[in-house]
Parts: C-alpha cells; structure tokens; sequence
C-alpha cells in the first residue's frame, strides 16, 4: 500500500470538510458574531467535543486500533468478531450512563467548565440548555469512532475521513433553515450538534454490513481483549487528549476575560484546525494501523523508517503552513469572517490568538505522528507521564501570559505547550530506541528553511497593509487571498524542486 496515496485520499476528504466547516463558521459569525449567544454554544459545544477527542477519536481510538490490528493479525475471524461485539456493547453501556448523567448534571458542568458565566443569568441559563441538547452527542460520534477504527485497520480511510462532513452540513443547514424559526435562534446550532451525530454514525453502517463488521450486542465478562481495551483507555484519556484539556481550562480563563474572549479563541482556533486536521489527523489515522501492523509482526526496522516519513512530511508541509497562518492572519479572518455581527474589532482580536497559535502549530502536528509511535505498542505509561508535564506548564504558562497578552496569552500556552510534549515525546522515542533517524536530516532541514524564506518574503510584499484587507469587499477579499496564497505556495514549492526536492521520493518512502 502505498501510504502518500492514502494520506491524500484522507486529506482530501479532510480538505472538505474543512472547506464545509469554514463555510459553516462563515454563517455562524455573520448570523450570531462574537456576542453571548455565540460565547454560550462554544462552551456547551466545546464539552461533548471535549469528550469527543478524549474518548472518542482520542483516546478510544489509540487503544482499540492496536489491539484490533493484533487480532486482525494473529487471531482467527471469530475471535476479531468477538472483539468488536465486546467493545461495542461495553462501549454503548458506558456510554449511555455518561451522556444521561452529562445531561442531569448540565448546570454543574457549565458552573464548572465556565465560572465566569454564572454572574450573568441570562447566558448561564442559555448555556444550559445548549449543553444539554448537545451532550448526546457523545454517544452518536463515539460509536462513529469505532466504526472509524475498524473501517481504518481493514484500510477503508476514506469513508472515515468523509464523515465530519455531514456535522457540517447539518450546520449550515440549520443555521440558514432552522435559526429563523427558533427562540432565540442559537438553539438551531445545538440541534445541529444533535442531528449530525446520527447523521454520522447513519453513513458508517452501511460500509461495516459490507466488510462483515457491524457490531452485535454480547456481553462477554472474562474477553480479555475488550478488557485490554479499556485498560489502555484510562490513561489514554489523558495521554492523547493533553492539548484538549488545555483548551478546556483555556475556557475556565477565558470566560473570566471581556465578553467575545471565548469566541475570538473559537475562530483562531478553527483556523489552526485547518492545516492540523489535513497533515496531523491524516498522518495519525494512516500512520497508527499501519505501526501496529510492524509492531505485531516484529518489524522494528519498517516502524523506524514509518515514522522517519511521517516526521519529515510533517516538517516539509506543517512549516510554511505555520508561517502562512501568522503572515496572512488579518486576511484570512476578515475575509472569512469580518461580515454581518462579525466587527473589525473582532477581526483583530481574532488575528491576535491566531498568530500566537500559529507558534505551537507544528508541536501539535509533531504530537499526532510522535505519539502513534506509542500507542502502536500499547505503551501508554510514557505519553501520560509527558502529558502531566505538558499539563502543568501549560497551566502555568496560562497564568504567566493571560495578564500581559489576555486571549491571546492563552492561545500562546497551548502552543507551546504542543511543542513540549512533542519534544518529550520524541526525545522518548530515541532513549528507547525505538525510532532512529535516516540520514540526510541537516540538509533536509536546512533547504525547508531556505524555502520558507522565500515564501516569507513573498507573502510579506504580496499580502499589503492589514487595513485595506477591512476596506475591500467581500468579493475582493476572496479573490485578493486566492491569488496571494497560491503565489506562496507556488514560490515555496518552485524553491523546494529548484532544491532538488521530487514528490516520488517521498512516494518511494511511503509505501509498504
């Protein structure tokens, strides 16, 4: 198989849901801007999200791919079946206690996750009912993720990477039908949140009846693979999730700053998204099974070399991607977003968290390809151990930069963040020997820089004063960034092949 075909594949599913999800946040700040209402569906949003990456996509899906891939490997069909209908029923009974208690307890989780929002009560008490619209969610898109992981390991990336489009859809689709005929018109997105979770695991089902995978229910007390399952979830939850939980006290934070904090960080952050979720999510949900694989059949020198490719296509793409979202913050945002509710004001407190998260872009792209390493061998002592350091410094840097730098401050401590825990993590993966480098590196590296510089200068005299960015139309806008993102790639990868750099090489280091 050859693995840049399939990290394309993935990523251009990828690119449309984020292209759906832009349009998405386009409508969501023209319709509701970056006032209350918006601040009370990105808090009680950002919960069963929350829950998501830690259990879902996170988590979940670090323990269950590997031990999967083993059976798949070395087990016999009944065995991989039994598997999948143990972890599936354990899966739903947790889940449904969880989503029921979430939705009981909502009051609670807002008062917890967002103190700021109990002096007003009016927010407090939207917050709320947002929450618990949205918490079922949970249980939808957490049975997405086991339906993800089996169709992964059988090598099916693409219908999994498709699926977040339909949550987009669902968005877009409430908000222009569904906002109008609401009181008040935020609760259209929380239904939204609802519908596309079903919508979700709706699509998956038909691709598991045809690989002879849908999931039974059966209880089985001693299946000592679903049981190793959830051993190795417990402190996944925490080793893989780290930058999440960040963000979640990043909201405890910013709820305690002016009204429009939480929302500012929301958007900077859906932008940073954008590179992550093409390169870093598509790396991971590849390069996991794929490890496993060299992992259950001891082939230390292909895992070595695996990750070897997974860390220099990150450098080589995540890079000028992070150079980019700093340089062309002002006119990625005002042409995204600066229309309707959305003011000029929230355009440059917007690009203030953007260019500090744009730091830390890399680090989080490191920690997708790094910590599959891992898992792959389902060591999950090491990654927890890095994620109670990264936690704490990251904390600590919150409280450093939120009073000189306010939002932006805690923008910049999840960045930095990202970058520790991906050091600690490679720095891991070579004192174990598990991963060594190939030769070449110095100059690899060294030609990515000379290119960036060239890119740099490009986009700094194509790209104008920030101001007349807020003066064009819309319409200009659109079309002015087309023409200066395109000239900075073309200048950035022109660079690269006048370097001696050929896709086919990295084709060649990518198949298996």
């Amino acid at each position: 198989m050859n693995l840049l075909r399939a990290l394309a594949a993935v990523s251009s599913m990828t690119l449309i849901s984020r292209i759906l999800g832009f349009l998405r946040d386009v409508l969501i700040a023209r319709i509701f801007g970056a006032g209350m209402a918006s601040d009370a569906f990105f808090v009680a949003f950002r919960i069963p999200n929350l829950l998501r990456r830690l259990f879902a996509e996170g988590a979940f899906s670090q323990a269950f791919v590997p031990i999967l891939a083993e059976y798949k490997n070395r087990r016999t069909e009944n065995e991989t079946r039994e598997l999948i209908d143990h972890v599936a029923t354990l899966l739903g009974i947790a889940l449904f206690i969880v989503t029921l208690a979430g939705v009981l307890a909502a009051p609670l989780i807002i008062y917890i996750s967002a103190p700021g929002f109990s002096a007003d009560q009016e927010k407090f008490v939207l917050t709320i009912e947002l929450l618990r619209i949205t918490f079922p969610y949970i249980l939808f898109i957490s049975f997405v993720a086991l339906a993800g992981g089996i169709l992964n390991t059988y090598s099916k990336f693409s219908v999994p990477a498709f699926t977040p489009v339909l949550l987009n859809l669902s968005f877009i689709g409430c908000a222009i039908w569904l906002a109008p005929l609401l009181d008040p018109p935020v609760l259209a997105l929380a239904w939204a949140v609802f519908l596309g979770g079903i919508l979700q695991l709706a699509f998956q089902i038909p691709f598991l009846i045809r690989l002879k995978r849908i999931p039974r229910f059966h209880l089985k007390s001693k299946d000592t693979g679903a049981w190793r399952v959830l051993k190795l979830m417990g402190p996944a939850v925490f080793g893989v999730s780290i930058g999440q939980i960040s963000m979640l006290i990043n909201t405890i934070f910013a709820s305690l700053l002016v009204t429009g904090s939480v929302s500012w960080l929301y958007y900077a952050d859906r932008l940073m998204e954008f590179p992550a979720g093409l390169l870093g999510v598509a790396l991971g949900t590849i390069l996991l099974p794929s490890l496993s694989r060299h992992y259950a059949s001891h082939d230390n020198e292909r895992y070595s070399h695996l990750l070897d490719w997974g860390l220099r296509l990150t450098f080589l793409l995540t890079l000028p991607a992070a150079v980019a979202l700093a340089l062309l913050a002002t006119p990625l945002i005002a042409t995204l977003f600066y229309h309707g509710a959305f003011t000029a004001e929230d355009v440059w407190m917007t690009r203030q968290a953007l260019i500090a998260y744009s730091i830390g872009l890399l680090g989080l792209i490191l920690v997708k390809v790094l910590a599959p390493g891992f898992y792959a061998r389902q060591n999950i002592k090491t990654p927890v151990k890095i994620a109670v350091i990264t936690l704490v410094a990251t904390q600590l840097m919150n409280l450093a930069f939120i009073f000189p730098l306010e939002h932006a401050g805690l923008a910049l401590a999840i960045g930095l963040g990202a970058c520790l825990n991906a050091g600690l993590l490679y720095y891991k993966l070579r004192h174990h020997g598990i991963y060594q480098p190939q030769p070449g590196w110095a100059i690899f590296l060294l030609k990515i820089l000379t290119a960036l510089v060239v890119m740099s200068g490009t986009l700094w005299f194509a790209t104008g004063s920030d101001l007349s960015w807020l003066q064009n139309t819309a319409m200009e806008r659109a079309l002015r960034l087309a023409q200066v993102v395109l000239l900075g790639a073309a200048s950035y990868f022109t660079a690269l092949w006048l370097l001696g750099f050929r896709l086919r090489d990295f084709a060649r280091q990518g198949e298996e």
